[in-house]
């Protein structure tokens, strides 16, 4: 199963370039796989690997959140949308999704992952709200998105990070 037609990486300090590419390729295949919705060949996303302080920015004027946080993301189609696209036609913008680097580097210290392991689960779960997945709406909605990421991450080799 192929994932989304074109995923745009934009990688910025303090993040090494140290292949974020081909590690988002990978959990774009996975995620098509557990959430058949991304698979459609016409939809593009955008990835930035950037700061704290960028974050925090985007945070503040997007979510009226005043504190960076690991991950963000901005979906650009309704659920009900997404899901009556036909595989044919034009490109089709699903969102973007920004990782925050300084909390990504500590989360991962903090779970004793590689950041790697971490950025992948990041990646995961903003591609999954990009979708129209959110955690935050009920308890059953947070127990079926974090199931989706833990089959992914599995199809990945990253063990559940939501086990103990």
């Amino acid at each position: 199963m192929t994932a989304l037609a074109e995923l745009d990486i934009a990688v910025e300090a303090p993040w090494p370039d140290n292949g974020w590419e081909e590690l988002a390729g990978r959990v774009c295949q996975a995620a098509a796989q557990v959430a058949p919705e991304l698979a459609n060949p016409r939809l593009l996303a955008s990835l930035l690997f950037t700061s704290d302080a960028e974050i925090h920015a985007l945070n503040r004027e997007w979510r009226q959140r005043d504190k960076p946080t690991n991950v963000l993301s901005f979906p650009m189609l309704e659920r009900e949308d997404l899901l009556a696209l036909s595989p044919d036609g034009p490109p089709e913008m699903l969102g973007d999704i920004a990782l925050a680097h300084e909390t990504c580097m500590r989360e991962a210290e903090e779970k004793g992952v590689s950041i790697h392991d971490h950025a992948a689960h990041l990646i995961l779960h903003g591609l999954l709200h990009l979708a129209g997945h959110d955690h935050e709406i009920s308890d059953a909605d947070a127990e079926a998105m974090e199931a989706l990421e833990v089959r992914a991450l599995a199809l990945l080799g990253i063990a559940d990070p939501y086990a103990g």
